[in-house]
Protein backbone atom coordinates (compact mmCIF):
# COMPACT_ATOMS: atom_id res chain seq x y z
CA UNK A 1 0.00 0.00 0.00
CA UNK A 2 1.58 3.53 -1.09
CA UNK A 3 2.26 5.57 2.13
CA UNK A 4 -0.69 8.25 3.36
CA UNK A 5 2.10 10.28 4.55
CA UNK A 6 4.10 10.60 0.82
CA UNK A 7 0.60 10.92 -0.87
CA UNK A 8 0.05 14.35 1.32
CA UNK A 9 3.88 15.48 0.55
CA UNK A 10 3.82 14.94 -3.19
CA UNK A 11 3.19 17.80 -5.66
CA UNK A 12 1.30 16.40 -8.58
CA UNK A 13 1.71 17.15 -11.96
CA UNK A 14 -1.88 18.57 -13.46
CA UNK A 15 -2.35 18.51 -17.35
CA UNK A 16 -5.06 21.56 -17.22
CA UNK A 17 -4.12 24.06 -20.08
CA UNK A 18 -1.89 26.98 -19.91
CA UNK A 19 -4.56 28.77 -21.06
CA UNK A 20 -8.37 28.73 -20.29
CA UNK A 21 -10.82 30.24 -22.41
CA UNK A 22 -14.79 31.07 -21.51
CA UNK A 23 -16.57 32.22 -24.01
CA UNK A 24 -20.24 33.93 -23.46
CA UNK A 25 -21.96 34.18 -26.56
CA UNK A 26 -19.18 36.75 -28.04
CA UNK A 27 -17.70 38.10 -25.47
CA UNK A 28 -14.64 36.04 -24.57
CA UNK A 29 -12.74 35.31 -21.06
CA UNK A 30 -9.26 34.31 -20.99
CA UNK A 31 -7.74 32.59 -18.06
CA UNK A 32 -3.77 32.02 -17.64
CA UNK A 33 -2.76 29.17 -15.47
CA UNK A 34 -0.66 30.05 -11.92
CA UNK A 35 2.74 28.19 -11.28
CA UNK A 36 5.33 29.18 -8.59
CA UNK A 37 8.58 28.35 -7.87
CA UNK A 38 9.12 27.39 -5.08
CA UNK A 39 12.22 24.95 -3.10
CA UNK A 40 11.29 21.63 -1.88
CA UNK A 41 12.35 19.64 1.01
CA UNK A 42 16.13 19.46 -0.72
CA UNK A 43 16.04 23.23 -1.49
CA UNK A 44 15.77 22.22 -5.24
CA UNK A 45 12.87 25.34 -7.06
CA UNK A 46 9.69 23.12 -8.58
CA UNK A 47 7.98 25.20 -10.85
CA UNK A 48 4.63 23.87 -10.03
CA UNK A 49 0.83 24.93 -9.69
CA UNK A 50 -1.65 23.64 -6.97
CA UNK A 51 -0.20 21.06 -4.82
CA UNK A 52 -3.23 18.98 -5.50
CA UNK A 53 -7.25 19.44 -5.05
CA UNK A 54 -9.47 18.90 -2.24
CA UNK A 55 -7.44 15.58 -1.96
CA UNK A 56 -4.52 14.40 -2.73
CA UNK A 57 -5.01 12.12 -6.44
CA UNK A 58 -7.15 14.91 -7.44
CA UNK A 59 -4.92 17.25 -10.11
CA UNK A 60 -5.87 20.81 -9.66
CA UNK A 61 -4.71 24.33 -11.16
CA UNK A 62 -5.30 27.42 -10.47
CA UNK A 63 -5.95 30.23 -13.18
CA UNK A 64 -6.15 34.07 -13.37
CA UNK A 65 -8.41 36.42 -15.52
CA UNK A 66 -6.05 38.07 -17.68
CA UNK A 67 -8.13 39.12 -20.50
CA UNK A 68 -12.02 39.89 -21.24
CA UNK A 69 -14.19 42.21 -19.66
CA UNK A 70 -17.55 40.72 -19.37
CA UNK A 71 -20.70 42.45 -19.27
CA UNK A 72 -24.46 40.64 -19.47
CA UNK A 73 -27.50 42.94 -19.50
CA UNK A 74 -26.69 45.51 -16.85
CA UNK A 75 -24.03 43.34 -14.94
CA UNK A 76 -19.94 43.94 -15.25
CA UNK A 77 -18.24 41.57 -13.76
CA UNK A 78 -14.91 41.96 -12.65
CA UNK A 79 -12.42 42.71 -14.71
CA UNK A 80 -8.76 41.83 -15.39
CA UNK A 81 -6.27 42.81 -13.28
CA UNK A 82 -7.83 42.85 -9.87
CA UNK A 83 -7.04 39.41 -9.15
CA UNK A 84 -6.19 38.37 -4.79
CA UNK A 85 -5.78 34.98 -4.47
CA UNK A 86 -5.40 34.07 -8.54
CA UNK A 87 -2.05 36.58 -8.41
CA UNK A 88 0.04 35.43 -5.79
CA UNK A 89 3.24 35.56 -6.94
CA UNK A 90 6.51 33.67 -5.43
CA UNK A 91 7.65 37.31 -3.83
CA UNK A 92 4.33 37.70 -2.20
CA UNK A 93 4.14 33.87 -1.15
CA UNK A 94 7.41 35.31 1.97
CA UNK A 95 7.30 31.47 3.26
CA UNK A 96 5.65 29.77 0.50
CA UNK A 97 6.28 26.46 3.44
CA UNK A 98 5.06 24.00 0.30
CA UNK A 99 3.14 24.56 -2.44
CA UNK A 100 -0.40 25.54 -1.43
CA UNK A 101 -3.28 23.32 -2.30
CA UNK A 102 -6.98 23.99 -3.32
CA UNK A 103 -7.92 24.35 0.24
CA UNK A 104 -5.29 26.47 1.72
CA UNK A 105 -6.02 29.32 -1.08
CA UNK A 106 -10.29 28.85 -1.06
CA UNK A 107 -9.84 29.75 2.50
CA UNK A 108 -8.52 32.45 2.33
CA UNK A 109 -10.19 33.44 -0.91
CA UNK A 110 -13.57 32.78 1.51
CA UNK A 111 -12.22 34.73 4.02
CA UNK A 112 -11.74 37.89 2.25
CA UNK A 113 -14.90 37.37 1.40
CA UNK A 114 -16.07 38.16 4.87
CA UNK A 115 -13.17 41.14 5.33
CA UNK A 116 -14.63 42.99 2.31
CA UNK A 117 -17.51 44.04 4.56
CA UNK A 118 -15.56 44.83 7.56
CA UNK A 119 -12.69 47.07 6.26
CA UNK A 120 -13.76 50.07 9.03
CA UNK A 121 -12.20 47.98 11.84
CA UNK A 122 -8.99 45.48 12.11
CA UNK A 123 -10.37 42.56 11.69
CA UNK A 124 -9.27 38.49 11.48
CA UNK A 125 -11.17 35.79 9.79
CA UNK A 126 -9.38 32.52 10.62
CA UNK A 127 -11.13 29.52 8.04
CA UNK A 128 -11.11 26.07 8.24
CA UNK A 129 -12.80 24.02 5.50
CA UNK A 130 -14.03 26.98 3.79
CA UNK A 131 -15.99 28.17 7.05
CA UNK A 132 -14.70 30.53 9.22
CA UNK A 133 -13.74 28.82 12.74
CA UNK A 134 -13.89 32.54 14.19
CA UNK A 135 -14.31 35.92 13.61
CA UNK A 136 -13.67 39.31 15.11
CA UNK A 137 -13.34 42.88 14.34
CA UNK A 138 -11.35 45.34 17.46
CA UNK A 139 -9.77 48.53 18.14
CA UNK A 140 -6.52 46.78 17.37
CA UNK A 141 -5.64 43.53 14.62
CA UNK A 142 -4.23 41.38 17.75
CA UNK A 143 -7.13 41.34 19.81
CA UNK A 144 -8.98 41.00 16.73
CA UNK A 145 -6.69 38.10 16.46
CA UNK A 146 -6.76 36.81 19.98
CA UNK A 147 -10.88 36.47 20.21
CA UNK A 148 -11.39 35.24 17.06
CA UNK A 149 -9.00 32.20 17.90
CA UNK A 150 -10.34 31.87 20.70
CA UNK A 151 -13.73 31.80 19.62
CA UNK A 152 -12.91 28.27 18.28
CA UNK A 153 -9.41 27.41 19.57
CA UNK A 154 -9.70 23.72 18.94
CA UNK A 155 -11.25 24.18 14.86
CA UNK A 156 -8.56 26.81 14.60
CA UNK A 157 -5.92 24.52 14.71
CA UNK A 158 -4.30 24.47 11.17
CA UNK A 159 -6.64 27.14 10.00
CA UNK A 160 -6.09 29.98 7.74
CA UNK A 161 -5.63 33.11 9.75
CA UNK A 162 -6.85 36.20 6.91
CA UNK A 163 -6.19 39.93 8.41
CA UNK A 164 -7.38 43.26 6.62
CA UNK A 165 -4.49 45.38 8.02
CA UNK A 166 -0.46 45.41 8.12
CA UNK A 167 0.13 42.56 10.24
CA UNK A 168 2.62 43.63 13.44
CA UNK A 169 4.87 41.63 15.69
CA UNK A 170 2.32 41.29 18.63
CA UNK A 171 0.00 39.81 16.42
CA UNK A 172 2.92 37.82 14.66
CA UNK A 173 4.07 36.74 18.40
CA UNK A 174 0.03 35.49 19.39
CA UNK A 175 0.48 34.05 15.53
CA UNK A 176 3.57 31.77 16.38
CA UNK A 177 2.09 30.14 19.52
CA UNK A 178 -0.31 28.33 17.13
CA UNK A 179 -0.56 25.79 14.77
CA UNK A 180 -2.04 26.98 11.27
CA UNK A 181 -1.44 26.33 7.47
CA UNK A 182 -1.78 29.93 6.17
CA UNK A 183 -1.23 33.80 7.34
CA UNK A 184 -2.30 36.45 4.88
CA UNK A 185 -2.19 40.18 5.58
CA UNK A 186 -1.95 42.72 3.06
CA UNK A 187 1.27 43.68 4.21
CA UNK A 188 3.70 42.82 7.64
CA UNK A 189 5.60 45.38 9.81
CA UNK A 190 9.45 45.03 10.49
CA UNK A 191 10.23 42.26 12.23
CA UNK A 192 7.01 40.45 12.20
CA UNK A 193 7.89 37.77 9.49
CA UNK A 194 10.89 36.91 11.64
CA UNK A 195 8.92 35.87 14.48
CA UNK A 196 6.35 34.00 12.18
CA UNK A 197 9.40 32.15 10.26
CA UNK A 198 9.39 30.15 13.34
CA UNK A 199 7.19 27.90 12.52
CA UNK A 200 9.41 26.60 9.18
CA UNK A 201 6.04 25.17 7.49
CA UNK A 202 3.44 28.12 8.37
CA UNK A 203 2.85 29.51 4.25
CA UNK A 204 2.89 33.00 5.07
CA UNK A 205 1.39 35.22 2.20
CA UNK A 206 1.67 39.07 1.31
CA UNK A 207 -1.94 40.18 -0.80
CA UNK A 208 -1.70 43.84 -1.42
CA UNK A 209 -4.58 44.65 -2.79
CA UNK A 210 -6.54 43.57 0.40
CA UNK A 211 -5.72 47.10 1.27
CA UNK A 212 -8.46 47.86 -1.05
CA UNK A 213 -10.80 45.08 -0.50
CA UNK A 214 -13.74 47.66 0.06
CA UNK A 215 -13.73 47.83 -3.82
CA UNK A 216 -14.89 44.72 -4.39
CA UNK A 217 -18.17 45.48 -2.14
CA UNK A 218 -20.13 45.64 -5.81
CA UNK A 219 -17.78 43.76 -7.87
CA UNK A 220 -19.76 40.48 -9.07
CA UNK A 221 -17.95 37.46 -10.38
CA UNK A 222 -19.04 34.68 -12.24
CA UNK A 223 -20.12 31.24 -10.46
CA UNK A 224 -19.61 28.31 -11.65
CA UNK A 225 -20.95 25.16 -10.17
CA UNK A 226 -19.98 21.88 -12.29
CA UNK A 227 -22.38 18.86 -12.01
CA UNK A 228 -21.52 14.97 -11.72
CA UNK A 229 -22.75 14.61 -15.41
CA UNK A 230 -20.50 16.99 -17.03
CA UNK A 231 -22.92 20.20 -17.11
CA UNK A 232 -22.39 23.58 -15.51
CA UNK A 233 -24.38 25.48 -13.62
CA UNK A 234 -23.51 29.36 -14.05
CA UNK A 235 -24.67 32.31 -11.46
CA UNK A 236 -23.85 35.60 -10.82
CA UNK A 237 -22.09 36.02 -7.30
CA UNK A 238 -24.09 37.50 -4.58
CA UNK A 239 -23.56 41.10 -2.95
CA UNK A 240 -24.75 41.59 0.62
CA UNK A 241 -26.83 44.46 0.86
CA UNK A 242 -26.18 45.16 4.48
CA UNK A 243 -23.80 47.71 5.02
CA UNK A 244 -25.01 49.53 7.96
CA UNK A 245 -27.90 49.32 10.62
CA UNK A 246 -29.93 51.52 8.11
CA UNK A 247 -30.30 48.71 6.11
CA UNK A 248 -32.16 46.73 8.69
CA UNK A 249 -35.50 46.50 8.73
CA UNK A 250 -37.85 45.99 12.12
CA UNK A 251 -39.48 42.85 11.56
CA UNK A 252 -43.82 43.04 10.97
CA UNK A 253 -45.29 40.73 9.44
CA UNK A 254 -49.73 40.47 8.55
CA UNK A 255 -51.63 36.89 9.22
CA UNK A 256 -55.33 36.65 8.46
CA UNK A 257 -55.62 40.19 8.39
CA UNK A 258 -53.81 41.18 11.89
CA UNK A 259 -50.31 42.67 11.95
CA UNK A 260 -47.63 41.05 14.31
CA UNK A 261 -45.01 44.38 14.75
CA UNK A 262 -41.74 43.39 16.55
CA UNK A 263 -41.91 45.33 20.07
CA UNK A 264 -38.61 46.00 21.17
CA UNK A 265 -36.23 47.70 18.54
CA UNK A 266 -32.19 47.01 18.66
CA UNK A 267 -29.48 48.91 20.80
CA UNK A 268 -26.77 50.41 18.88
CA UNK A 269 -24.49 47.47 20.00
CA UNK A 270 -26.88 44.78 18.92
CA UNK A 271 -27.40 46.72 15.07
CA UNK A 272 -23.52 46.88 14.98
CA UNK A 273 -23.68 42.67 15.69
CA UNK A 274 -26.46 42.06 13.27
CA UNK A 275 -24.27 44.35 11.08
CA UNK A 276 -21.11 42.50 11.75
CA UNK A 277 -23.11 38.91 11.65
CA UNK A 278 -24.53 39.82 8.34
CA UNK A 279 -20.82 39.95 6.91
CA UNK A 280 -19.50 37.14 8.35
CA UNK A 281 -22.65 35.34 6.93
CA UNK A 282 -21.29 35.34 3.17
CA UNK A 283 -18.56 32.84 4.06
CA UNK A 284 -20.90 30.07 5.97
CA UNK A 285 -21.78 27.25 4.71
CA UNK A 286 -25.58 27.33 4.51
CA UNK A 287 -27.75 25.90 6.27
CA UNK A 288 -26.14 28.20 8.96
CA UNK A 289 -27.33 30.11 12.30
CA UNK A 290 -24.33 32.36 14.26
CA UNK A 291 -24.44 33.81 17.57
CA UNK A 292 -22.57 37.01 17.68
CA UNK A 293 -21.37 39.23 20.50
CA UNK A 294 -19.36 42.35 20.86
CA UNK A 295 -17.91 42.38 17.23
CA UNK A 296 -17.05 38.34 17.33
CA UNK A 297 -18.28 35.16 17.16
CA UNK A 298 -19.65 32.83 20.03
CA UNK A 299 -20.92 29.73 18.37
CA UNK A 300 -21.41 29.19 14.11
CA UNK A 301 -23.70 26.08 13.01
CA UNK A 302 -22.83 25.40 9.12
CA UNK A 303 -24.42 23.31 6.66
CA UNK A 304 -27.24 21.37 8.18
CA UNK A 305 -30.44 20.69 7.01
CA UNK A 306 -33.07 22.17 9.29
CA UNK A 307 -32.89 25.18 10.59
CA UNK A 308 -33.83 24.44 13.97
CA UNK A 309 -31.48 21.54 14.07
CA UNK A 310 -28.12 24.18 12.92
CA UNK A 311 -29.48 26.42 16.00
CA UNK A 312 -29.19 23.79 18.59
CA UNK A 313 -25.70 22.57 17.06
CA UNK A 314 -24.41 26.54 16.90
CA UNK A 315 -25.29 26.52 21.01
CA UNK A 316 -23.93 22.95 21.51
CA UNK A 317 -20.85 24.31 19.88
CA UNK A 318 -20.84 27.67 22.04
CA UNK A 319 -20.94 25.59 25.14
CA UNK A 320 -18.26 23.03 23.85
CA UNK A 321 -15.53 26.02 23.08
CA UNK A 322 -16.29 27.95 26.14
CA UNK A 323 -15.79 24.87 28.25
CA UNK A 324 -12.53 24.01 26.56
CA UNK A 325 -11.20 27.76 26.50
CA UNK A 326 -11.56 28.29 30.04
CA UNK A 327 -9.75 24.87 30.88
CA UNK A 328 -7.17 25.80 28.63
CA UNK A 329 -7.09 29.06 30.11
CA UNK A 330 -6.55 27.19 34.17
CA UNK A 331 -4.81 24.51 33.54
CA UNK A 332 -2.79 24.52 30.05
CA UNK A 333 -4.95 21.59 28.99
CA UNK A 334 -7.85 21.06 26.43
CA UNK A 335 -10.78 19.88 28.38
CA UNK A 336 -11.12 16.22 27.52
CA UNK A 337 -7.30 16.39 29.23
CA UNK A 338 -8.21 17.35 32.59
CA UNK A 339 -8.94 14.56 35.15
CA UNK A 340 -9.18 16.90 38.46
CA UNK A 341 -13.06 16.85 39.06
CA UNK A 342 -13.45 20.02 41.15
CA UNK A 343 -11.98 21.63 38.21
CA UNK A 344 -14.32 20.40 35.19
CA UNK A 345 -17.19 21.15 37.24
CA UNK A 346 -16.34 24.52 39.00
CA UNK A 347 -15.67 25.48 34.62
CA UNK A 348 -19.37 23.56 34.51
CA UNK A 349 -20.40 25.40 36.23
CA UNK A 350 -19.58 28.71 35.59
CA UNK A 351 -19.94 28.11 31.51
CA UNK A 352 -24.20 26.73 32.27
CA UNK A 353 -24.02 29.90 34.71
CA UNK A 354 -23.28 32.26 31.47
CA UNK A 355 -24.73 30.24 29.62
CA UNK A 356 -21.62 29.78 27.68
CA UNK A 357 -21.66 33.82 26.37
CA UNK A 358 -24.55 33.20 24.53
CA UNK A 359 -26.49 35.92 26.74
CA UNK A 360 -26.99 39.37 25.20
CA UNK A 361 -25.56 37.87 21.80
CA UNK A 362 -27.42 38.37 18.62
CA UNK A 363 -28.69 35.14 16.39
CA UNK A 364 -27.81 35.40 12.48
CA UNK A 365 -29.68 32.95 10.55
CA UNK A 366 -28.89 33.32 6.60
CA UNK A 367 -32.90 32.48 5.71
CA UNK A 368 -35.69 33.16 7.28
CA UNK A 369 -37.54 30.49 9.77
CA UNK A 370 -40.07 28.56 8.74
CA UNK A 371 -41.08 28.02 12.12
CA UNK A 372 -40.66 29.55 15.46
CA UNK A 373 -38.94 26.57 17.19
CA UNK A 374 -35.20 27.72 15.40
CA UNK A 375 -36.10 31.40 17.53
CA UNK A 376 -37.15 29.80 20.51
CA UNK A 377 -33.60 27.68 20.60
CA UNK A 378 -32.11 31.22 20.59
CA UNK A 379 -34.48 33.26 22.88
CA UNK A 380 -33.68 29.82 26.01
CA UNK A 381 -30.18 30.61 25.53
CA UNK A 382 -30.48 34.47 26.37
CA UNK A 383 -29.97 36.23 22.99
CA UNK A 384 -31.23 39.70 23.24
CA UNK A 385 -31.58 40.18 19.35
CA UNK A 386 -31.74 38.13 16.13
CA UNK A 387 -31.38 39.20 12.23
CA UNK A 388 -32.41 36.83 9.42
CA UNK A 389 -33.90 37.91 5.94
CA UNK A 390 -37.80 37.38 6.69
CA UNK A 391 -40.16 36.54 4.23
CA UNK A 392 -41.81 32.76 5.45
CA UNK A 393 -45.12 32.63 6.09
CA UNK A 394 -45.49 32.10 9.76
CA UNK A 395 -43.30 35.03 10.69
CA UNK A 396 -45.94 36.08 12.58
CA UNK A 397 -45.03 32.99 14.77
CA UNK A 398 -40.85 34.37 15.37
CA UNK A 399 -42.39 37.92 16.09
CA UNK A 400 -44.61 36.59 18.67
CA UNK A 401 -41.53 33.93 20.33
CA UNK A 402 -39.61 37.60 20.85
CA UNK A 403 -43.15 39.86 22.24
CA UNK A 404 -43.33 37.24 24.06
CA UNK A 405 -40.46 36.47 26.09
CA UNK A 406 -38.67 38.06 29.03
CA UNK A 407 -36.93 40.44 28.53
CA UNK A 408 -38.20 40.93 25.13
CA UNK A 409 -36.19 40.52 21.89
CA UNK A 410 -35.46 42.72 19.16
CA UNK A 411 -35.85 40.82 15.78
CA UNK A 412 -34.34 43.18 12.70
CA UNK A 413 -35.33 41.55 8.28
CA UNK A 414 -32.58 42.23 6.08
CA UNK A 415 -34.83 41.34 3.34
CA UNK A 416 -32.07 39.10 1.25
CA UNK A 417 -31.10 35.80 1.68
CA UNK A 418 -27.50 34.84 2.21
CA UNK A 419 -27.26 30.66 0.94
CA UNK A 420 -24.10 29.62 0.09
CA UNK A 421 -23.05 26.13 -1.37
Amino acid sequence: MEDIKQKYRTVMDDHFPEVMNVSFGDQTLEYRKRSWKIPDASGNLIEKGLRYGENPGQEAALYELTSGNLRLAECSFISPGNGLVSALTEDQMIQAGKHPGKTNLTDVDNALNILKYLMKSPACAIMKHNNPSGAAIDESLSEAYRRADNADRIAAFGGAAVFNRSLDKTTAAMISENYLEVVAAPEYEEGAVDILRRRKNLRILAIPRIARLKDYLTWRFVDFKSLMDGGIIVQQSPINAIRSAEDLIPARSTRNGKEYVIERQPSERELGDMVFGWAVEQGVTSNSVLYVKDGCTVGIGTGEQDRVGVAKIAVMKAYEKRRDLLCFDRTGKSWDEVRDREVLEEIESEVRRTKAGLIGSVMVSDAFFPFRDGVDVGIREGVSAIVHPGGSERDFESIRACNEADPKVAMMFTNQRAFKH
